[in-house]
């Protein structure tokens, strides 16, 4: 069975969250795909300007400390979907099923959305799923979703102009032309119309969307200013799946400034349907900037100045953006230092619902901090990652300002790892392992601790 499926325990803070929530509050919660820390201009792009993803700040809370599930797809949406970090998730990497889709999520899995079903809400995905094959186990509508419209399968959602989509358990066919996030969001946008019109019942909608992950596609007429903005990548082709492009640069800055766009035909719909006061809005990534299809990540300061990119687990793979918003609930331009990571939305949404929250979870909820209360801190954050050798990362110590990375892990359980102080070196480039062995072992401890073995995703030293 599933680590937490077996118990239901009640949290500190289920009172508050209970009485926060005696009129339900809707739920949208925004996940891009490769998006880094600095690509937006709350967070200090300065290339290309994202105003509507700014209000989010401006009329919210800021977390500059935040984390993504994993570095690449699939395992962070399993850590949101489970509120369990890659430690205990079921889904620790990608993993291709063919012909079509990713190893699916185990039937018994207790998701924020089967819970939140549960308990009276109306549930919606739209965008990027990965997390199961079409009619499996894993399948959105199998892990606690009504509806679902956009990509099942990882593969398929390298291009912006596939030739098939999913359409709850239909796939349809498209004509490879036409641009898969515009037909996505106004799906998405119809739903939440749908719900928000009926205010019979509160709506959780996860908004897993594909910009800007991997093929730098969107229609010329938003790529056609940054074209003349930097015509120095004029003749520079970008290459993934789907067309080619040129000038990726533009391309890139003309998706930013789309997806900017459908951001705020979001919140001018929620206002419209007078359900603004009563719908919580979360904005963030699935992991650090990636360098794929001809994207150029350090000429936009795409990871915010910090070290590596997607599939790494320095700060630059794994720190992300976190935007709340709850207008009368959260104070407006509020800025957060608070260490959170993607394993905090399940006991965070359980709490903002009024929703018991599940026993053995890994994640604390920072409902309080969206509040000005008192909120509990992690002892540590972990990841693990099995690619490009295998790699593990611990954030952890007073303030969280230690940082601990080992590489090449998958071979040898007790390779060198490195340490960081990060108050004092944000970067990740001065190693001080050597001055303090007793962190070292500290660190080698919770590595034991933090973690139970899965029977897919193995360290080598697991597989003997």
């Amino acid at each position: 069975m599933t680590r937490h499926l077996l118990t239901l325990a009640s949290s500190a803070l289920f009172a508050l969250g209970s009485a926060i929530a005696a009129d339900k509050p809707n739920i949208i919660y925004i996940l891009l795909d490769d998006a880094g820390y600095g690509d937006f201009s709350c967070y200090g792009q300065e290339k290309f300007q994202t105003p509507n993803i700014d209000k989010l700040a401006t009329e919210g809370m800021q977390f500059t400390d935040h984390y993504s599930g994993s570095t690449v797809c699939a395992p962070t949406r399993s850590v949101l979907m489970t509120g369990l970090h890659t430690g205990h998730t079921p889904i620790r990497g990608n993993s291709e099923v063919k012909p079509v889709g990713q190893k699916p999520l185990p039937a018994d899995t207790l998701t924020i959305a089967k819970l939140l079903k549960q308990h009276g809400y109306a549930t919606g995905a739209f965008g990027k799923w990965g997390l199961g094959y079409p009619g499996s186990e894993g399948d959105p509508l199998n892990q606690g979703f009504d509806r679902f419209y956009g990509y099942n399968c990882q593969r398929n959602a390298h291009t912006y102009y596939p030739t098939w989509l999913y359409d709850d358990k239909t796939k349809i066919t498209l004509d490879g032309k036409t641009y898969s996030h515009t037909l996505i969001m106004d799906e998405c946008l119809a739903w939440i119309k749908e719900q928000g019109s009926d205010k019979k019942a509160p709506f959780f909608c996860y908004l897993p969307i594909t910009i800007p992950h991997a093929a730098m596609h969107v229609p010329e007429k938003y790529a056609a200013p940054f074209r003349k903005k930097f015509p120095q990548f004029e003749n520079k082709i970008g290459r993934y799946a789907g067309p080619n492009v040129r000038n990726p640069a533009a391309m890139f800055a003309g998706m930013m400034t789309l997806l900017d766009e459908d951001i705020g035909r979001l919140m001018s719909l929620i206002k419209d349907l007078g359900i603004d006061d009563n719908t919580v809005v979360m904005f963030t990534s699935d992991n650090g900037a990636h360098r794929e299809g001809g994207h150029m990540p350090d000429f936009f300061n795409s990871n915010g100045g910090m070290r590596g990119h997607k599939r790494a687990l320095s700060e630059g793979g794994i720190r992300t953006p976190l935007l709340v918003r709850w207008p009368g609930t959260i104070k407006a331009g509020s800025k957060s230092e608070h260490i959170s990571a993607h394993w905090d939305v399940f006991p965070t949404l359980c709490e903002i619902s009024g929703t018991e929250t599940p026993g053995g979870l890994d994640g604390i909820s920072y409902l309080p901090e969206l509040l000005g209360k008192p909120q509990k801190k992690h002892a540590y954050l972990y990841w693990e990652f099995m690619e490009q050798g295998g790699k593990r990362a611990l954030r952890f110590g007073k303030d969280g300002q230690w940082k601990a990375i080992q590489l090449k892990a998958s071979k040898n359980k007790d390779a060198p790892i490195a340490l960081y102080n990060l108050k004092k070196d944000p970067r990740e480039e001065k190693d001080v392992s050597k001055q303090h062995p007793e962190l070292i072992d500290t660190v080698k401890k919770t590595f034991d601790k933090a973690r139970t073995t899965n029977d897919t995703f193995k360290f080598n030293w697991e597989k003997k």
